[in-house]
């Protein structure tokens, strides 16, 4: 049971950040969502490239059969980097809104729009 642990995270992290992101009116509160659900892909990334017993791939002579496998490590990295430049752009989006419209919340922000 405890093998499929990682598996079962990633299913509770995705829908977490799914019924934030579609439910919740705040943009902020949004991009939390957002943000988990980049957690959640980040982890199945990570728990697919993993071997029991696995090392590093960097600086061992060990067999290539034993070695942890580099390429969704290599993907997490960037991944995080994407999401983090996302962040910032939306957060400095909810900057402009509030500075705007008074407001954050998207359904007050249309009312005021049109």
């Amino acid at each position: 049971m405890l093998w499929n642990l990682p598996f079962i995270t990633v299913v509770v992290l995705t829908l977490i950040g799914l019924v934030t992101v579609l439910l919740k009116k705040n943009i902020i509160k949004i991009l939390l969502g957002i943000n988990i659900l980049n957690s959640a892909a980040n982890l199945f990334l990570i728990t697919l490239g993993y071997r029991e017993g696995g090392v590093a791939p960097i600086f061992t002579l060990a067999p290539s059969e034993l070695m942890v496998l580099p390429t969704p490590q290599a993907l997490v990295l960037t991944s995080i980097v994407i999401g983090v430049a996302t962040s910032a752009l939306v957060l400095s989006f909810a900057i402009v809104l509030q500075k705007k419209y008074g407001t954050v919340d998207i359904d007050k922000i249309r009312r005021l729009h049109g």
